[in-house]
């Protein structure tokens, strides 16, 4: 009989390893206990009407599904049992949610939903987070954590059961749910690393905006969009689940020149704590690197809001540099 290594075994190693508390670890459970009910509640939803839209929107303007609040409640309730968060900012709050502002030891930012318009069509969606620690040598100020002072980042791509994991300066994992609803890592899964042949990367971009996009990046995709396989579903989740294993280039460009000038997202659409951040933390440590539509590093940005907007190019490092030649040029 062969077992492979659960999740939380191969956490305790790590810890162990680099002589760390495991104060890390109950945060971690509560993280993926609560991925695992999301997991079910999405897997059921259809028998128990909870895929379509709740009738109300976010912060972003956005409509919120049905799922986006029972995500969003199940995350929450199990951060604040961990007793670990100081608070945390969501994509379903307006401002951030005070857990433990006393004995907490980490701030974690995350979409319970990444892809919500999939809901009701019973796509694949991603709950996004990332992790930062609080100041330990002197008294902590609650500033926004940059994606460089992040400890840890994770995608859990729901119904799917993975669950891939960014640590800090030590690569990039992969957890698959087995038949107990433990997530266990393969014998054969290694630290992920982007592959560096051309012939297996893509390019992934919502191609019906192309013509709102700057002229530098419509000439780009005109000049390069042929020599590579084009992948799409609309959620960042699931499209850079895909480019980790095969390389390439994620984007979504500001935009800048829709025809109804109301329309136009100069800063860019996704937010910089909860989506941006995390794939360009996991691009890093995966041997990729992101930036912004000014060719800054993603992972340098000073946030300024709990839920400030950016434009994102995430990847293979020749392509992203590429595009940041010609965003500067």
């Amino acid at each position: 009989m062969k077992l492979e290594q659960s999740f939380m075994d191969f956490m305790l190693q790590h810890q162990e390893r680099h002589h760390r508390s495991y104060n890390f670890l109950v945060l971690l459970e509560a993280i993926q206990t609560a991925a695992k009910y999301i997991q079910y509640f999405y897997q059921t939803g259809s028998m128990k009407n909870v895929m379509g839209e709740a009738g109300v929107t976010n912060i972003q303007g956005e409509n919120v599904m049905k799922m986006d609040d029972i995500a969003d409640s199940i995350v929450l309730h199990y951060l604040k049992r961990s007793n670990q968060v100081i608070c945390a900012i969501t994509e379903e709050e307006a401002d951030p949610v005070i857990l433990n502002e006393e004995g907490g030891r980490y701030f974690i930012y995350y979409d319970p939903l990444d892809g919500s318009s999939n809901i009701k069509h019973n796509l694949p969606v991603g709950f996004m987070f990332a992790v930062a620690k609080r100041n330990l040598e002197g008294p902590e100020d609650n500033h926004l954590r940059r994606g460089s002072e992040l400890r840890a980042a994770g995608i859990f791509l729901i119904p799917n059961g993975v669950f891939t994991l960014a640590l800090a300066d030590s690569g990039v994992f992969r957890f698959h749910l087995d038949e107990t609803m433990t997530y266990v890592k393969p014998d054969s899964s290694d630290n992920l690393i982007m592959p560096e042949n051309p012939k297996s990367w893509e390019l992934s971009f919502n191609a019906s905006n192309r013509k709102t996009f700057s002229a530098a990046v419509q000439d780009w995709l005109e000049e390069n969009e042929q020599k590579y396989s084009f992948r799409y579903m609309g959620s960042l989740a699931g499209d850079f689940h895909r480019l980790l294993s095969n390389g390439g280039m994620f984007l979504y460009p500001a935009i800048v020149n829709h025809s109804k000038p109301e329309k136009n997202r100069p800063k860019g659409k996704l937010r910089l704590l909860y989506e941006a951040d995390v794939a360009a933390f996991i691009a890093r440590e995966a041997g990729g690197i992101a930036i912004d539509e000014e060719g800054r590093d993603i992972l340098d940005i000073e946030p300024e809001s709990p839920h400030q907007r950016t434009a994102l190019y995430v990847g293979s490092k020749p392509l992203v540099e590429e595009m940041r030649k010609r965003l500067r040029g």
